[in-house]
């Protein structure tokens, strides 16, 4: 692959590289015949340093038909439980990584390539991507983004030119993704089960100064590692349960170590609220539902845990695992004390000094509960609560007033509020400011999606976009983005994109 003779404005750096062979493949992107930028995030190529690069250079850079000055890309090794099913050599099978970049204010990121060729872990796989998938990474990224939920991000989406086969002919494209960085759980388990204790050693050495520097100062560093990483995803998970996003493939070569949302293949946000709600075609025993997300984290830290036993402790395996079990029965309690603080919020209750007191844990389950029983939608249920607590009728909102249903559950919830003393007005505006009118309706998603992919016409998904940018702010002329899927469009699947 030719290395571009044109100006390239952030050094890249190879600290991965560097420091961990044996954790990837040097390889080369796939040429591309036409390619053609579709999207580009010009505020994160601004956070980049990036901002000077003119367009039709990124597009032979973000598709890797040019090398950018300084890239050396290579094809991460991982292994990872897919289903509950290991397998030890995973891998990136249609992804390159072409090095670290430093913002503006001197943290680093990874930039990776999705939809580059097929890699030697390719699987048998054609190694591309088609458009629709690639937006549709680039438009969740952006979406969590904004709901203030650690996620990798997508800087540009490129059309290659060439048609990608699935169960049809499609356009191709390639994503360009930053990160943190693209350490998995899958990462430690690939090096676990060769028993390379040197390598697992220096990756969780690596870890730790990417990502936890501090833990360096710990008596037992790989001990904490555990215990920050499990508080990383435990926020992680109730934020998304928080705004009702289901990730589809909770697989641990899907866990970041550093606790951002990754992969976003057969994921979508719940309509009405139900815990058992799947939407991944090919979750047939709702593995990764809505409501088992939590548990599959906690499932998915133990086996990092398990990776990590010959590093807490090299001469006592026992010790070492009784260590890291009591790390890891922490997760239920840790989970739920985010969970309880992030619901607590969206009903407009502060919690005490001493935390979320019994009874606002009882009206966040007990609402649950009644939006289940009544098939309520879960985003519009607690923009409804504000409106009524303000005693104004937003129906130009797309906000329906409160069934008499709910008023055993009201009463007892605003005789709670009540209490505090504090203004109601000013309880639905802290409300509103937590819980978003606007999220990646799945109708919506597939109608822009269709559009891009099938027509070239971009403007519903730029439309769903600037939406979900200001997700928190009601607009009369937007209600169409707010409401749920209609009843006749489902029921809805979403698969994987390979």
């Amino acid at each position: 692959m030719p290395v571009a003779d044109l100006p390239w404005p952030v050094p890249f750096e190879h600290s991965f590289a560097e420091r961990l062979p044996g954790c990837y493949q040097p390889w080369q992107p796939a040429p591309v015949p036409a390619p053609r930028l579709v999207l580009f995030n010009r505020a994160l190529a601004e956070q980049l340093g990036l901002g000077d690069v003119a367009t039709p250079l990124l597009a032979e850079f973000l598709s890797g038909r040019q090398l950018p000055p300084g890239a050396r890309p290579i094809a991460l090794a991982y292994a990872g439980h897919q289903f509950g099913h290991f397998n030890p050599q995973l891998g990136d099978g249609r992804a390159l990584l072409l090095g670290e970049i430093r913002d503006t204010s001197g943290r680093l990121w990874d930039l990776h390539l999705k939809g580059s060729g097929a890699t030697p872990f390719a699987r048998g796989g054609d190694g591309k991507a088609a458009l629709g998938p690639m937006l549709r990474e680039y438009l969740m990224g952006e979406a969590m983004t904004a709901l203030g939920i650690p996620s990798t991000r997508a800087l540009a989406v490129v059309a290659t030119g060439e048609a990608v086969q699935r169960e049809r002919p499609l356009p191709g494209a390639v994503l360009s993704r930053v990160a943190s960085s693209h350490i998995r759980v899958g990462t430690f388990q690939f090096l676990a089960v060769r028993d390379d204790l040197a390598k697992l050693r220096d990756l969780a050495d690596y870890t730790i100064q990417r990502h936890y520097p501090q833990l360096r100062a710990e008596a037992n560093p790989y001990l904490a590692l555990l215990r920050r990483v499990l508080e990383g995803q435990a926020e992680l998970i109730a934020r998304w349960q928080a705004v009702g996003f289901i990730h589809g493939v909770m697989n641990t070569d899907n866990m970041s170590i550093a606790a951002e949302t990754i992969d976003y293949g057969p994921c979508a946000f719940m309509d009405r609220y139900d815990p058992a709600t799947v939407f991944s075609s090919i979750d047939h025993g709702g593995r990764y539902a809505y409501g088992e997300q939590p548990r599959i984290a906690q499932w998915n830290l133990v086996r990092l845990a398990e990776c990590l036993v010959p590093l807490v402790d090299d001469t006592d395996e026992e010790h070492a695992i009784a260590l890291l079990t009591e790390e890891l029965n922490r997760f239920p309690d840790v989970f739920a004390r985010h969970w309880q603080r992030i619901f607590a919020a969206k009903l407009g209750l502060r919690p005490s000094s001493a935390g979320v007191d019994e009874v606002t844990v009882s009206l966040i389950h007990r609402f649950l509960e009644l939006l289940q029983k009544e098939a309520e939608d879960f985003t519009l249920a607690f923009r409804r609560l504000a409106s009524h607590l303000r005693g104004t009728d937003e129906r130009d909102l797309g906000l329906e007033p409160i069934p008499a249903t709910w008023d055993p559950w009201l009463q007892d919830w605003q005789r709670h509020i009540d209490a505090t003393g504090e203004d109601r007005r000013r309880v639905a505006a802290r409300m509103d400011a937590c819980n978003p009118i606007y999220i990646p309706r799945n109708h919506l998603v597939e109608e822009a999606l269709a559009a891009a992919q099938f027509a070239g016409d971009l403007g519903p998904l730029q439309a769903l976009l600037a939406r979900l940018e200001d997700p928190y702010t009601a607009r009369a002329d937007s209600i169409r983005y707010s409401q749920p899927m209609p009843t006749d469009w489902g029921p809805y699947r979403t698969f994987c994109g390979t």
